[in-house]
């Protein structure tokens, strides 16, 4: 009889992985890292589990969108106050955050509840070419798509 392999926490071997957004498609871009934060690349792979590895992002204010999604795209958010109403464009995001742009398009692809808030915790965006990480000895992904 065969039984299904399920991952255990303790078997779990987590890598770091860092990435350069420079030239590369915003969805395209956030469905591998997302991908990889799930730890759908891993053999090991475990739906109810978080067997992910550490993402670091750099130059995500040089990420490309196509079309007309710079002026189209539109980031909405409500203060549950009257009039507290916001919207901002995806050209005014990335000009004042490019971070949240990148954040915000992977945890549309994670799940929605404490698996998936975990997930992102792994998830480390910077909109320079500089981060913190350089101790963790992270390997370069590479996106192909």
């Amino acid at each position: 009889m065969r039984t299904t392999f399920i991952a255990k926490t303790a078997e779990i071997d987590r890598k770091w992985y860092v990435v350069d957004a420079t030239g590369h498609t915003l969805g395209r871009l956030a469905s591998e890292v997302a991908s990889v934060l799930r730890g759908k690349n891993k053999p090991i792979y475990t739906p109810h589990l978080d067997t992910g590895d550490y993402v670091i992002i750099i130059n995500a204010d040089k990420i490309k969108v196509t079309g007309k999604k710079l002026d189209k795209k539109l980031y909405r958010t409500h203060s549950d106050y009257v009039g507290g109403f916001k919207e901002v464009t995806l050209r005014e995001k990335l000009d004042k955050k490019p971070e949240d742009v990148l954040i915000h398009a992977i945890k549309g692809m994670l799940p929605k509840n404490t698996l998936g808030k975990n997930m992102l915790k792994k998830l480390h965006v910077y909109a320079g070419s500089e981060h913190n990480h350089q101790a963790q000895a992270p390997e370069v992904l590479e996106i192909k798509y």
